[in-house]
């Protein structure tokens, strides 16, 4: 399992991959269009089948000391950086508060630290994870590291990959924030167009609010439809 599921971790991680899977399966769920089948690993990290939580910080401390020395012997070994940016995001979420998502001091600098090894991974691979990149979607977000134009950039990689009106939602709230006008113009009129035929005008309206205003559908108000990639 990708993460140790126990506690308050438990209820957050549930959340962040409630939040997480729309993104990677597309689908205008907001405005009720049907949802997906959610499977394997991601469905037993939203329902809690996971047999191994004995696990603790401790293993997660151990797999970066791993991760670590691999990358003393190759600087670019790309599993080693994945790992990396998925054991630092586990940590930082035993310093959130489990019902508004929000990452505490000891949290962010776990996230920096994700973010660091997530802009060495991206340097060295030629197509990066989108499901990784979901997760430093939430580390840039207004609860970690509030930085705008990194999370435009994950949502970018996001849309590209699993493309839908919803994900070029949050690309243009994010590259709006970030005051990338054209970039945020350009995912407006994507989503428009990815929009079904009865949801076009709805979509219309969000898109013109997440310019407007750099606020509309964030990640923290989607709902899943299907796992992601990588």
């Amino acid at each position: 399992m990708l993460f140790d599921l126990q506690g308050k971790r438990r209820r957050l991680v549930q959340a962040t991959y409630l939040i997480l899977a729309i993104l990677m399966g597309g689908g205008l769920v907001l405005f009720g269009v049907g949802s997906g089948d959610i499977s394997g690993g991601l469905f037993d990290a939203i329902t809690g089948k996971n047999s191994n939580g004995s696990s603790n910080n401790s293993a997660v401390t151990k797999r970066i000391e791993r991760d670590q020395k691999a990358l003393k012997l190759n600087p670019k070994n790309q599993t080693a950086l994945v790992d990396l940016v998925r054991s630092h995001y586990q940590l930082a979420t035993d310093d959130a508060d489990p019902n508004t998502g929000a990452f505490g001091q000891d949290g962010k600098a776990e996230l920096a630290k994700a973010s660091n090894a997530w802009d060495r991974y991206v340097a060295v691979v030629d197509k990066p994870s989108d499901s990784v990149a979901s997760l430093m979607l939430q580390a840039y977000s207004e609860n970690g590291l509030n930085k705008p134009d990194k999370a435009a950039e994950a949502a970018e990689l996001i849309a590209t990959a699993r493309p839908s009106a919803q994900a070029y939602l949050v690309l243009t709230t994010y590259a709006a924030k970030a005051g990338q006008t054209r970039k945020a113009d350009l995912a407006g009129l994507k989503a428009i167009d990815l929009a079904p035929k009865g949801e076009k005008s709805a979509v219309k309206k969000q898109v013109a609010i997440a310019k407007t205003q750099g606020q509309s559908i964030g990640p923290d108000q989607v709902t899943p439809s299907s796992g992601g990639s990588g």
